[in-house]
Protein backbone atom coordinates (compact mmCIF):
# COMPACT_ATOMS: atom_id res chain seq x y z
CA UNK A 1 0.00 0.00 0.00
CA UNK A 2 1.36 3.60 -0.97
CA UNK A 3 0.79 6.79 0.88
CA UNK A 4 -0.29 9.62 -0.84
CA UNK A 5 1.93 12.04 -1.32
CA UNK A 6 0.13 15.09 -2.13
CA UNK A 7 1.47 18.00 -0.17
CA UNK A 8 1.18 19.24 3.23
CA UNK A 9 -2.36 19.04 2.96
CA UNK A 10 -2.14 14.89 2.23
CA UNK A 11 0.43 13.75 4.21
CA UNK A 12 -0.55 10.22 4.48
CA UNK A 13 -1.22 10.24 8.61
CA UNK A 14 -11.59 -12.91 0.30
CA UNK A 15 -33.34 -30.11 -3.20
CA UNK A 16 -30.61 -31.26 -0.64
CA UNK A 17 -26.72 -29.93 -0.74
CA UNK A 18 -23.68 -30.45 -0.28
CA UNK A 19 -23.37 -27.43 1.88
CA UNK A 20 -19.56 -26.45 1.88
CA UNK A 21 -16.46 -26.76 -0.05
CA UNK A 22 -14.21 -26.68 3.41
CA UNK A 23 -14.22 -29.76 5.71
CA UNK A 24 -17.39 -29.99 7.77
CA UNK A 25 -19.20 -33.18 7.92
CA UNK A 26 -22.07 -33.99 7.56
CA UNK A 27 -21.13 -34.48 3.76
CA UNK A 28 -24.12 -34.24 1.53
CA UNK A 29 -26.68 -34.13 3.96
CA UNK A 30 -29.03 -31.47 4.70
CA UNK A 31 -28.50 -28.60 6.97
CA UNK A 32 -31.92 -26.59 7.37
CA UNK A 33 -30.34 -22.87 7.99
CA UNK A 34 -31.03 -21.37 11.59
CA UNK A 35 -30.21 -18.67 14.27
CA UNK A 36 -27.49 -21.04 15.38
CA UNK A 37 -25.59 -20.93 11.44
CA UNK A 38 -23.38 -17.60 11.58
CA UNK A 39 -21.76 -16.06 8.13
CA UNK A 40 -18.21 -14.55 9.11
CA UNK A 41 -16.13 -12.49 6.69
CA UNK A 42 -12.81 -12.05 7.08
CA UNK A 43 -12.06 -8.01 6.84
CA UNK A 44 -8.98 -6.64 5.36
CA UNK A 45 -8.84 -2.56 5.96
CA UNK A 46 -11.11 -2.64 9.36
CA UNK A 47 -9.09 -5.28 10.41
CA UNK A 48 -12.12 -7.24 11.83
CA UNK A 49 -14.68 -10.25 11.57
CA UNK A 50 -18.17 -9.49 11.07
CA UNK A 51 -20.64 -11.89 12.35
CA UNK A 52 -24.04 -12.25 10.47
CA UNK A 53 -27.43 -14.32 11.29
CA UNK A 54 -27.96 -15.62 7.94
CA UNK A 55 -31.99 -16.19 8.29
CA UNK A 56 -32.27 -12.63 8.76
CA UNK A 57 -29.83 -11.20 7.18
CA UNK A 58 -28.80 -9.24 10.63
CA UNK A 59 -24.97 -7.99 11.71
CA UNK A 60 -24.61 -9.20 14.91
CA UNK A 61 -21.62 -7.37 15.47
CA UNK A 62 -17.69 -7.39 14.26
CA UNK A 63 -14.68 -8.78 16.64
CA UNK A 64 -12.34 -6.86 16.54
CA UNK A 65 -8.70 -8.24 15.69
CA UNK A 66 -6.45 -4.67 15.17
CA UNK A 67 -7.01 -1.26 14.79
CA UNK A 68 -7.42 1.04 10.97
CA UNK A 69 -4.56 3.58 9.87
CA UNK A 70 -3.03 5.31 10.96
CA UNK A 71 -2.05 3.53 14.03
CA UNK A 72 -0.20 0.52 12.27
CA UNK A 73 2.02 2.84 10.03
CA UNK A 74 3.95 2.65 13.97
CA UNK A 75 5.76 -0.45 15.22
CA UNK A 76 2.69 -3.08 15.83
CA UNK A 77 3.36 -4.34 19.00
CA UNK A 78 -0.41 -5.91 19.22
CA UNK A 79 -3.25 -6.67 17.24
CA UNK A 80 -3.64 -7.58 13.17
CA UNK A 81 -3.57 -5.95 10.25
CA UNK A 82 -4.87 -7.35 6.99
CA UNK A 83 -7.15 -9.63 8.73
CA UNK A 84 -7.82 -11.87 5.09
CA UNK A 85 -8.31 -15.37 4.80
CA UNK A 86 -10.69 -17.89 7.14
CA UNK A 87 -11.20 -21.68 7.96
CA UNK A 88 -13.09 -23.78 10.25
CA UNK A 89 -13.18 -26.92 11.99
CA UNK A 90 -15.25 -29.54 10.62
CA UNK A 91 -17.41 -29.36 13.88
CA UNK A 92 -17.85 -25.70 13.19
CA UNK A 93 -16.70 -24.52 16.71
CA UNK A 94 -13.67 -22.52 15.61
CA UNK A 95 -12.48 -20.11 13.44
CA UNK A 96 -8.81 -20.08 12.00
CA UNK A 97 -8.83 -16.13 10.57
CA UNK A 98 -5.33 -15.35 8.96
CA UNK A 99 -3.70 -11.74 9.04
CA UNK A 100 -2.12 -11.34 5.85
CA UNK A 101 0.57 -8.29 7.47
CA UNK A 102 0.94 -9.46 10.84
CA UNK A 103 1.89 -12.86 9.77
CA UNK A 104 -0.60 -14.41 11.67
CA UNK A 105 -3.80 -17.35 12.13
CA UNK A 106 -6.08 -16.71 14.85
CA UNK A 107 -8.54 -19.00 16.53
CA UNK A 108 -12.02 -17.92 17.66
CA UNK A 109 -14.48 -19.84 19.40
CA UNK A 110 -17.48 -19.74 17.42
CA UNK A 111 -20.01 -19.91 20.27
CA UNK A 112 -18.72 -16.57 22.17
CA UNK A 113 -16.79 -15.31 19.85
CA UNK A 114 -13.73 -14.97 21.84
CA UNK A 115 -10.45 -14.97 20.74
CA UNK A 116 -8.59 -18.56 21.68
CA UNK A 117 -5.30 -18.57 20.50
CA UNK A 118 -3.08 -16.50 18.23
CA UNK A 119 -0.01 -18.60 16.49
CA UNK A 120 2.40 -16.32 14.28
CA UNK A 121 4.24 -17.99 11.30
CA UNK A 122 6.13 -17.01 8.00
CA UNK A 123 5.86 -13.97 6.03
CA UNK A 124 2.44 -12.87 4.41
CA UNK A 125 0.35 -16.33 5.05
CA UNK A 126 -2.84 -16.40 3.18
CA UNK A 127 -5.63 -19.24 3.88
CA UNK A 128 -5.72 -21.81 6.45
CA UNK A 129 -7.71 -24.55 6.60
CA UNK A 130 -8.42 -27.86 8.89
CA UNK A 131 -8.02 -31.45 7.58
CA UNK A 132 -11.69 -33.41 7.21
CA UNK A 133 -10.40 -35.10 10.51
CA UNK A 134 -10.19 -32.23 12.71
CA UNK A 135 -6.17 -33.01 13.64
CA UNK A 136 -4.21 -30.58 11.57
CA UNK A 137 -4.94 -26.92 10.21
CA UNK A 138 -2.95 -26.31 6.97
CA UNK A 139 -1.45 -22.69 6.16
CA UNK A 140 -0.55 -21.62 2.86
CA UNK A 141 2.87 -19.28 3.72
CA UNK A 142 2.54 -17.27 0.36
CA UNK A 143 5.42 -14.49 0.99
CA UNK A 144 7.27 -17.87 1.29
CA UNK A 145 7.36 -21.23 -0.17
CA UNK A 146 5.78 -24.02 2.23
CA UNK A 147 2.61 -25.18 4.09
CA UNK A 148 2.73 -24.56 8.23
CA UNK A 149 1.21 -27.02 9.67
CA UNK A 150 -0.37 -26.21 13.09
CA UNK A 151 -1.43 -28.44 15.81
CA UNK A 152 -5.56 -27.20 16.56
CA UNK A 153 -5.24 -28.41 20.38
CA UNK A 154 -1.49 -26.90 20.90
CA UNK A 155 -1.58 -24.27 18.24
CA UNK A 156 1.76 -24.97 18.09
CA UNK A 157 3.02 -25.43 14.17
CA UNK A 158 4.46 -29.08 13.90
CA UNK A 159 5.79 -29.11 10.21
CA UNK A 160 6.36 -26.99 7.39
CA UNK A 161 5.25 -28.52 3.55
CA UNK A 162 7.54 -27.37 0.81
CA UNK A 163 5.88 -26.62 -2.49
CA UNK A 164 6.44 -24.06 -5.00
CA UNK A 165 6.92 -20.37 -4.09
CA UNK A 166 3.92 -18.43 -2.84
CA UNK A 167 1.39 -21.37 -2.53
CA UNK A 168 -1.89 -19.43 -2.53
CA UNK A 169 -4.44 -22.16 -1.18
CA UNK A 170 -4.82 -25.63 0.37
CA UNK A 171 -8.41 -27.81 -0.25
CA UNK A 172 -9.24 -30.82 0.93
CA UNK A 173 -10.76 -33.91 -0.86
CA UNK A 174 -14.26 -34.49 1.22
CA UNK A 175 -11.88 -37.94 2.48
CA UNK A 176 -9.14 -36.18 3.46
CA UNK A 177 -6.69 -38.43 1.43
CA UNK A 178 -5.60 -35.23 -0.50
CA UNK A 179 -4.65 -31.71 -0.66
CA UNK A 180 -5.05 -29.26 -3.53
CA UNK A 181 -2.46 -26.47 -3.19
CA UNK A 182 -2.98 -23.90 -5.88
CA UNK A 183 -0.05 -21.13 -6.56
CA UNK A 184 0.20 -17.55 -6.47
CA UNK A 185 3.23 -17.11 -7.80
CA UNK A 186 4.13 -20.13 -10.05
CA UNK A 187 2.53 -21.47 -12.94
CA UNK A 188 1.84 -24.98 -10.90
CA UNK A 189 -0.59 -26.81 -8.50
CA UNK A 190 0.79 -29.44 -6.50
CA UNK A 191 -1.39 -32.33 -4.58
CA UNK A 192 -0.47 -33.79 -1.59
CA UNK A 193 -1.10 -36.93 0.03
CA UNK A 194 -1.91 -35.77 3.36
CA UNK A 195 -1.39 -39.06 6.11
CA UNK A 196 2.18 -38.79 4.38
CA UNK A 197 2.70 -34.71 3.83
CA UNK A 198 4.10 -35.97 0.33
CA UNK A 199 3.70 -34.12 -3.19
CA UNK A 200 1.68 -37.06 -5.57
CA UNK A 201 0.99 -35.12 -8.02
CA UNK A 202 2.06 -31.51 -9.77
CA UNK A 203 -0.36 -29.95 -12.41
CA UNK A 204 0.96 -26.88 -14.69
CA UNK A 205 -1.65 -24.01 -14.02
CA UNK A 206 -2.21 -21.60 -16.97
CA UNK A 207 -0.92 -18.47 -14.87
CA UNK A 208 1.49 -17.68 -12.10
CA UNK A 209 -1.26 -15.99 -9.90
CA UNK A 210 -4.15 -18.31 -8.58
CA UNK A 211 -6.24 -17.03 -5.08
CA UNK A 212 -8.44 -19.64 -4.40
CA UNK A 213 -9.86 -23.16 -4.78
CA UNK A 214 -12.33 -25.12 -4.03
CA UNK A 215 -13.24 -29.37 -4.33
CA UNK A 216 -16.90 -30.26 -5.14
CA UNK A 217 -18.28 -31.99 -2.06
CA UNK A 218 -19.03 -35.59 -4.60
CA UNK A 219 -15.00 -35.57 -4.42
CA UNK A 220 -14.75 -35.83 -8.28
CA UNK A 221 -13.52 -32.20 -9.32
CA UNK A 222 -11.65 -29.53 -8.04
CA UNK A 223 -12.16 -25.82 -9.29
CA UNK A 224 -9.29 -23.17 -8.92
CA UNK A 225 -9.75 -19.17 -10.17
CA UNK A 226 -6.60 -17.23 -12.11
CA UNK A 227 -6.99 -13.53 -10.78
CA UNK A 228 -4.31 -12.42 -13.18
CA UNK A 229 -5.76 -13.96 -16.66
CA UNK A 230 -9.66 -14.08 -15.71
CA UNK A 231 -9.89 -17.93 -15.87
CA UNK A 232 -11.40 -20.47 -13.75
CA UNK A 233 -10.27 -23.70 -14.12
CA UNK A 234 -10.95 -27.22 -13.55
CA UNK A 235 -9.14 -30.69 -12.88
CA UNK A 236 -9.81 -34.16 -11.75
CA UNK A 237 -9.73 -34.69 -8.46
CA UNK A 238 -8.23 -38.03 -8.71
CA UNK A 239 -5.05 -38.85 -10.23
CA UNK A 240 -3.28 -38.45 -12.79
CA UNK A 241 -5.26 -35.05 -11.86
CA UNK A 242 -6.04 -34.06 -15.27
CA UNK A 243 -6.86 -30.55 -16.54
CA UNK A 244 -10.84 -30.78 -17.50
CA UNK A 245 -11.85 -27.37 -18.48
CA UNK A 246 -10.24 -24.18 -18.72
CA UNK A 247 -13.11 -21.06 -18.32
CA UNK A 248 -12.89 -17.54 -19.55
CA UNK A 249 -14.63 -16.29 -17.09
CA UNK A 250 -13.23 -12.29 -16.37
CA UNK A 251 -10.86 -9.68 -14.94
CA UNK A 252 -9.91 -10.00 -11.29
CA UNK A 253 -11.75 -13.79 -11.13
CA UNK A 254 -11.83 -14.04 -7.29
CA UNK A 255 -13.12 -16.96 -5.64
CA UNK A 256 -15.63 -20.17 -6.26
CA UNK A 257 -17.63 -22.63 -4.34
CA UNK A 258 -20.86 -24.85 -4.99
CA UNK A 259 -24.24 -25.41 -4.26
CA UNK A 260 -26.63 -28.23 -5.20
CA UNK A 261 -30.24 -27.50 -6.48
CA UNK A 262 -32.91 -29.64 -8.05
CA UNK A 263 -31.25 -28.51 -10.72
CA UNK A 264 -28.05 -30.24 -10.22
CA UNK A 265 -24.65 -29.13 -8.31
CA UNK A 266 -23.59 -25.22 -9.94
CA UNK A 267 -20.32 -23.64 -9.72
CA UNK A 268 -20.24 -20.29 -8.14
CA UNK A 269 -17.68 -17.56 -9.59
CA UNK A 270 -17.00 -14.03 -8.36
CA UNK A 271 -15.79 -12.14 -10.82
CA UNK A 272 -14.62 -8.72 -9.26
CA UNK A 273 -13.77 -6.41 -12.63
CA UNK A 274 -17.62 -6.81 -13.91
CA UNK A 275 -18.98 -6.95 -10.53
CA UNK A 276 -21.01 -10.33 -11.18
CA UNK A 277 -21.18 -14.09 -10.21
CA UNK A 278 -21.01 -16.23 -12.68
CA UNK A 279 -22.96 -20.08 -12.25
CA UNK A 280 -21.95 -22.56 -14.16
CA UNK A 281 -22.98 -26.93 -14.20
CA UNK A 282 -20.30 -28.76 -13.19
CA UNK A 283 -21.56 -31.67 -15.66
CA UNK A 284 -21.07 -30.09 -18.59
CA UNK A 285 -19.53 -26.74 -17.71
CA UNK A 286 -21.64 -24.58 -19.27
CA UNK A 287 -22.23 -21.40 -17.99
CA UNK A 288 -26.08 -20.73 -16.80
CA UNK A 289 -26.38 -17.57 -15.11
CA UNK A 290 -24.51 -14.11 -14.74
CA UNK A 291 -25.50 -12.24 -11.70
CA UNK A 292 -24.91 -8.84 -11.35
CA UNK A 293 -24.43 -8.01 -7.44
CA UNK A 294 -22.02 -4.92 -7.20
CA UNK A 295 -18.27 -3.32 -6.83
CA UNK A 296 -15.80 -6.40 -6.75
CA UNK A 297 -17.69 -9.50 -5.39
CA UNK A 298 -14.88 -11.54 -3.39
CA UNK A 299 -15.76 -14.02 -0.98
CA UNK A 300 -18.58 -16.64 -1.97
CA UNK A 301 -20.14 -19.56 0.16
CA UNK A 302 -23.16 -21.66 0.36
CA UNK A 303 -25.95 -21.97 3.47
CA UNK A 304 -26.23 -25.10 4.76
CA UNK A 305 -28.97 -26.69 2.75
CA UNK A 306 -27.63 -25.14 -0.35
CA UNK A 307 -30.37 -22.68 -0.63
CA UNK A 308 -28.39 -19.42 -0.24
CA UNK A 309 -25.33 -18.31 -1.83
CA UNK A 310 -23.60 -15.45 0.24
CA UNK A 311 -21.14 -13.34 -1.39
CA UNK A 312 -18.53 -11.12 0.39
CA UNK A 313 -18.46 -7.20 -1.71
CA UNK A 314 -15.08 -5.90 -1.14
CA UNK A 315 -15.75 -2.53 -2.76
CA UNK A 316 -19.14 -2.28 -1.04
CA UNK A 317 -18.19 -3.79 2.18
CA UNK A 318 -21.56 -5.26 2.62
CA UNK A 319 -23.20 -9.66 2.17
CA UNK A 320 -24.92 -10.31 -0.75
CA UNK A 321 -27.29 -13.01 -0.83
CA UNK A 322 -27.79 -15.29 -4.00
CA UNK A 323 -31.24 -17.51 -3.74
CA UNK A 324 -30.04 -20.56 -5.58
CA UNK A 325 -33.50 -21.75 -7.35
CA UNK A 326 -33.96 -18.48 -9.26
CA UNK A 327 -30.13 -16.93 -9.06
CA UNK A 328 -31.36 -13.61 -7.95
CA UNK A 329 -29.41 -11.76 -5.63
CA UNK A 330 -32.05 -11.22 -2.35
CA UNK A 331 -30.92 -9.48 0.42
CA UNK A 332 -27.75 -7.37 1.31
CA UNK A 333 -26.16 -6.79 4.77
CA UNK A 334 -23.46 -3.87 5.52
CA UNK A 335 -20.58 -5.44 7.33
CA UNK A 336 -16.95 -4.18 7.79
CA UNK A 337 -14.09 -2.69 5.18
CA UNK A 338 -13.16 -4.67 2.17
CA UNK A 339 -14.34 -8.58 3.29
CA UNK A 340 -11.97 -11.06 1.54
CA UNK A 341 -12.68 -14.47 2.34
CA UNK A 342 -16.05 -15.59 3.83
CA UNK A 343 -17.41 -18.96 5.68
CA UNK A 344 -20.81 -19.79 6.47
CA UNK A 345 -20.50 -22.05 9.83
CA UNK A 346 -23.81 -24.16 9.76
CA UNK A 347 -24.91 -24.57 13.56
CA UNK A 348 -21.76 -22.08 14.97
CA UNK A 349 -23.77 -21.52 18.36
CA UNK A 350 -25.36 -24.35 19.86
CA UNK A 351 -26.32 -22.52 22.63
CA UNK A 352 -26.82 -19.07 24.48
CA UNK A 353 -27.29 -15.64 21.84
CA UNK A 354 -23.64 -16.00 20.40
CA UNK A 355 -22.77 -12.34 20.95
CA UNK A 356 -20.56 -12.15 23.50
CA UNK A 357 -17.87 -10.04 22.58
CA UNK A 358 -18.95 -8.58 19.43
CA UNK A 359 -18.78 -5.10 19.10
CA UNK A 360 -20.43 -2.70 16.83
CA UNK A 361 -19.05 -1.48 13.13
CA UNK A 362 -18.60 1.79 14.12
CA UNK A 363 -15.92 3.39 11.25
CA UNK A 364 -15.98 0.34 9.45
CA UNK A 365 -19.21 1.10 8.45
CA UNK A 366 -18.12 4.67 6.55
CA UNK A 367 -16.55 4.44 3.42
CA UNK A 368 -17.35 6.76 -0.28
CA UNK A 369 -17.75 5.26 -3.65
CA UNK A 370 -16.56 6.70 -6.75
CA UNK A 371 -16.30 5.67 -10.38
CA UNK A 372 -13.28 5.95 -13.34
CA UNK A 373 -13.87 5.94 -16.71
CA UNK A 374 -13.50 7.00 -20.41
CA UNK A 375 -16.25 8.26 -22.86
CA UNK A 376 -19.04 8.12 -20.24
CA UNK A 377 -18.90 5.04 -19.46
CA UNK A 378 -17.22 3.40 -16.53
CA UNK A 379 -15.15 0.51 -15.86
CA UNK A 380 -13.06 1.26 -12.58
CA UNK A 381 -14.69 1.51 -9.07
CA UNK A 382 -12.77 3.06 -6.17
CA UNK A 383 -13.83 3.04 -2.69
CA UNK A 384 -12.71 5.52 0.18
CA UNK A 385 -12.97 3.12 3.35
CA UNK A 386 -13.03 6.00 6.66
CA UNK A 387 -10.17 4.91 8.96
CA UNK A 388 -10.89 8.38 10.27
CA UNK A 389 -8.96 11.70 9.48
CA UNK A 390 -7.61 9.31 6.55
CA UNK A 391 -8.88 6.68 4.33
CA UNK A 392 -7.73 3.81 1.86
CA UNK A 393 -8.59 3.74 -1.17
CA UNK A 394 -8.57 1.20 -3.08
CA UNK A 395 -9.38 0.71 -6.85
CA UNK A 396 -10.85 -2.10 -8.93
CA UNK A 397 -9.14 -1.60 -12.24
CA UNK A 398 -10.75 -2.76 -15.69
CA UNK A 399 -10.90 -1.67 -19.54
CA UNK A 400 -6.67 -1.08 -19.87
CA UNK A 401 -4.35 -2.67 -22.19
CA UNK A 402 -2.64 -5.55 -20.26
CA UNK A 403 0.79 -5.55 -19.01
CA UNK A 404 1.14 -2.20 -18.99
CA UNK A 405 2.99 0.46 -16.47
CA UNK A 406 0.27 3.12 -15.12
CA UNK A 407 -1.01 5.52 -12.52
CA UNK A 408 -3.55 6.21 -10.33
CA UNK A 409 -2.94 10.05 -9.84
CA UNK A 410 -5.27 13.63 -8.45
CA UNK A 411 -5.79 16.18 -11.29
CA UNK A 412 -6.98 19.82 -10.16
CA UNK A 413 -9.19 19.64 -13.27
CA UNK A 414 -12.32 17.43 -13.76
CA UNK A 415 -10.95 16.62 -17.79
CA UNK A 416 -7.86 15.42 -16.52
CA UNK A 417 -5.82 18.76 -17.28
CA UNK A 418 -4.13 21.05 -15.46
CA UNK A 419 -1.61 19.82 -12.39
CA UNK A 420 -1.11 15.60 -11.70
CA UNK A 421 -0.26 14.58 -8.53
CA UNK A 422 0.47 10.88 -8.25
CA UNK A 423 -0.38 8.42 -6.07
CA UNK A 424 0.76 5.09 -7.14
CA UNK A 425 2.07 3.14 -9.68
CA UNK A 426 0.73 -0.14 -11.17
CA UNK A 427 1.25 -2.40 -13.67
CA UNK A 428 -1.49 -4.09 -15.42
CA UNK A 429 -2.09 -7.93 -15.66
CA UNK A 430 -2.72 -9.77 -18.37
CA UNK A 431 -6.37 -9.07 -18.35
CA UNK A 432 -5.75 -5.28 -18.35
CA UNK A 433 -6.62 -5.36 -14.49
CA UNK A 434 -5.25 -4.12 -11.07
CA UNK A 435 -5.91 -3.85 -7.84
CA UNK A 436 -4.72 -0.38 -6.24
CA UNK A 437 -4.21 1.17 -3.10
CA UNK A 438 -2.72 4.18 -1.69
CA UNK A 439 -3.34 5.90 1.76
CA UNK A 440 -4.55 9.65 3.34
CA UNK A 441 -7.10 12.29 3.57
CA UNK A 442 -8.46 11.85 0.05
CA UNK A 443 -11.78 12.06 0.29
CA UNK A 444 -11.36 15.61 1.63
CA UNK A 445 -9.46 16.19 -1.31
CA UNK A 446 -11.91 15.01 -4.02
CA UNK A 447 -14.91 16.52 -2.01
CA UNK A 448 -12.94 19.62 -2.13
CA UNK A 449 -13.89 20.11 2.07
CA UNK A 450 -12.67 23.12 4.13
CA UNK A 451 -9.58 24.77 2.82
CA UNK A 452 -8.64 22.01 0.41
CA UNK A 453 -9.36 22.58 -3.30
CA UNK A 454 -11.19 20.33 -5.34
CA UNK A 455 -9.47 17.66 -6.88
CA UNK A 456 -10.41 14.42 -9.32
CA UNK A 457 -9.17 10.88 -9.31
CA UNK A 458 -7.93 9.79 -12.46
CA UNK A 459 -5.58 7.38 -14.48
CA UNK A 460 -2.55 8.16 -16.60
CA UNK A 461 -0.38 6.15 -18.72
CA UNK A 462 3.28 5.36 -18.60
CA UNK A 463 5.15 6.55 -15.22
CA UNK A 464 5.97 9.85 -13.52
CA UNK A 465 9.57 9.37 -15.44
CA UNK A 466 7.85 9.13 -18.74
CA UNK A 467 3.63 10.12 -18.16
CA UNK A 468 1.14 9.52 -20.90
CA UNK A 469 -2.22 10.46 -21.52
CA UNK A 470 -5.30 10.68 -18.81
CA UNK A 471 -7.63 7.00 -19.92
CA UNK A 472 -9.88 7.18 -17.48
CA UNK A 473 -11.50 10.13 -15.17
CA UNK A 474 -13.80 10.49 -12.35
CA UNK A 475 -17.08 10.50 -13.39
CA UNK A 476 -20.09 12.23 -11.93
Amino acid sequence: MKTLPIAAAMAALATPAFAQHGPQAPWGRDVPASHRDRVYAAEQFSNTVSVTDPVDGTLLGVIRLGDPQPANFSPLYKGQVLVHGMGFSPDGRTLAVVSIGSNSVTFIDTATNAVKHTTYIGRSPHEAFFTPDGKEVWVTVRGEDYIAVLDPVTYQETARLKTPGGPGMTIFSPDGKYGYVCSSFNPELVVFDVARHAIVGRVAQPSPFCPNIAATPDGQQVWYTLKDVGKTVVIDAKPPFATMKVIDTGPITNHVNFARTAQGLFAYVTVGGTGEVQVFRTDSFAKVATIPVGRLPHGVWPSGDGKTVFVGMENDDALVRIDTATNQVTGKVAIGQAPQAIAYVAGAVPAGTGRENLQPLGVAGQATTLALGAGGKGATSVTLFDQGLIQILQASVTGLAPGQSYQLVLTDQADGTGTVEPLADFKTNPAGSAIVNASGPIRQVVQGQGATARHWLAIRAGTSAAPGAIVQRQMP
